[in-house]
């Protein structure tokens, strides 16, 4: 500012008032002062701004896994509902507990206003609940109940009910999944519970914890469930991408998609909706959920007061479905396939 000062005479109060677009000096000041900032290329310092005003108006967002469509395009919707309302958005990405605590430090040294957050482990958040008990606004993106802290999600252990319930209904008795089982429980507890609301017995060794998250861990899931000789006719995947490695493994080892497997996924991205065997799966209201959660969001940032008691919005899920789920047909596959790539 004492540079813009120099260059065009007036004071650095004036300066100041005139790139705040402040209306208490006319508009030739204001026009030559800005003139002048353009031609010594005068960005604001926000840092310096933010410990003034104790607000920088950026938020972080921390999501996990970018290989899956469904939380990027969720994350594309925050982002542009942040900008509406006139935040910016610092972005990283997580995959392990290390890698979420860095990132959130990051954040915190950025001064961010509040942060949105897909955390690693749903079930382990104390650091979460720390920061909220220091009065730091966050909101998380799934729909996680009881965990003190304020969520904004779909109800994915009613929707994994609701899918397991929908192949069951078909005629399916032996039922596999593949999923997370300790982290990020709640889809495979919405799987168990739909066996036991419909009196359906199930092996444990049924369920399937894929390593990684991608379709190749899917491919490889499935042919560990296959390896184990349970006589399965149908499948439910915790993500689209873990169905779609399943539907590979079905393809290279002859085995057809419905007739001998049925296959339900979740996240309905579009590789699903647009496989050659179109992919059965759960459809999530992105822009709903990225609303929703922004607005509570900045309910919390503007709150002066210590943080109001956390709230948890559940929105539902939508089982779409299409080609891969059907009435079981022919179920001795597994023995003579589990080997085969």
């Amino acid at each position: 500012m004492a540079d813009i000062a120099a260059k065009t005479g007036y004071g650095t109060n004036t300066v100041s008032l005139a790139l705040r677009g402040s209306t208490r000096i006319s508009q030739a000041a204001r026009d030559t002062i800005l003139k002048a900032a353009e031609a010594l290329d005068y960005v604001p310092n926000n840092s310096a701004k933010s410990l003034v005003l104790k607000r920088s108006n950026t938020v972080g967002m921390l999501v996990e896994y970018l290989t899956n469509p469904q939380p990027t395009a969720v994350a594309t919707a925050l982002q542009r509902e942040m900008s509406d309302r006139g935040y910016g958005v610092l972005f990283a990405s997580s995959s392990t507990p290390q890698q979420e605590t860095a990132a959130i430090e990051m954040f915190r040294r950025h001064m961010v206003d509040g942060l949105l957050i897909y955390p690693v482990d749903h079930t382990k958040l104390g650091h979460l609940r720390r920061l909220r008990e220091r009065n730091f606004p966050i909101v998380m993106l799934v729909g996680a109940r009881d965990t003190g802290l304020d969520a904004v999600g779909v109800d994915e252990f009613q929707a994994s009910y609701d899918a397991t319930t929908h192949l069951i209904a078909l005629g399916h008795k032996r039922i596999g999944a593949l999923g997370p089982i300790k982290d990020k429980p709640l889809k495979i507890e919405g799987f168990r519970h739909a066996h036991r609301v419909h009196g359906l017995p199930l092996d444990e060794r049924q369920i399937y914890e894929p390593i990684g998250f991608s379709i190749a861990a899917g491919f490889e899931g499935m042919g560990a469930l296959a390896a184990r000789n349970l006589g399965l006719t149908a499948l439910f995947a915790t993500s689209d991408m873990f169905a779609l490695g399943a539907m590979r493994w079905a393809k290279v080892n002859g085995v057809s998609v419905p007739e001998q497997l049925s296959i339900v996924g979740y996240d309905n991205i579009e590789f699903g909706e647009f496989s050659d065997t179109t992919l059965t799966s759960v459809r999530n209201d992105g822009a709903t959920l990225a609303k929703a959660a922004v607005e509570r969001l900045i309910a919390l940032m503007e709150t002066d007061a210590p943080l109001p008691p956390p709230t948890l919005t559940l929105l539902p899920g939508e089982l779409v479905i299409r080609e891969s789920s059907s009435r079981p047909g022919q179920r001795a596959w597994a023995s003579r396939h589990a080997s085969k790539r």
